[in-house]
């Protein structure tokens, strides 16, 4: 008699939390149908939550949390090789971007546009992918390491050195 009632109160709990999701899903809310899984080489996967933002100077910030770092992507900078995607250095002056290598996913985003949303300020910037920020060497696996470019398009100092924001596919 126990083990009966045990399974009403799980069938109903069940009942509940299905019910919950689809009028949440019905009233625009974030939920599992927004999320869109992209699957990348090598078995790892990235869920995308939410629809993307337009390419306005201010956002919601929604997207993947990062850390957005400074890098010089010129002969001589920081970045020191010249870029995975292309073997070629760039100037500081190009909205463009090196991801952390599970980000960068073997290069499966070289070239593409990624869209970027500072969580201080709520601007955004769309910026090309164009090199790694190699993890099996030192850099974070949250990072976004972005040129002198994309922290002026965003109204962010240099000198800060690290700022939270979001990412997403563009």
């Amino acid at each position: 008699m126990a083990d009966a009632k045990i399974v009403v109160i799980i069938a109903i709990l069940a009942l509940f939390q299905i019910s919950c999701a689809a009028a949440a899903r019905q009233h625009g809310k974030p939920g599992a149908s927004d999320a869109v899984d992209l699957d990348l080489p090598g078995g790892m996967r990235h869920k995308q939550h939410g629809k993307p933002s337009p390419s306005s100077q201010r956002s919601s910030g929604g997207g993947t949390p990062a850390v957005m770092t400074v890098n010089g992507f010129k002969r001589g900078e920081d970045g020191g090789d010249p870029s995975a995607c292309d073997g070629h250095f760039h100037s500081d002056g190009d909205l463009i971007v090196a991801l952390s290598s599970r980000w960068f996913a073997h290069g499966h985003r070289c070239h593409k546009k990624i869209r970027i949303t500072s969580k201080g300020n709520g601007r955004t910037v769309e910026a090309q992918v164009v090199d790694e920020c190699d993890s099996s060497h030192g850099c974070h696996n949250n990072i976004v390491d972005s040129s002198p470019a994309v922290w002026k398009a965003l109204g962010l100092d240099t000198d800060v050195g690290e700022v939270p924001v979001t990412w997403s596919d563009a």
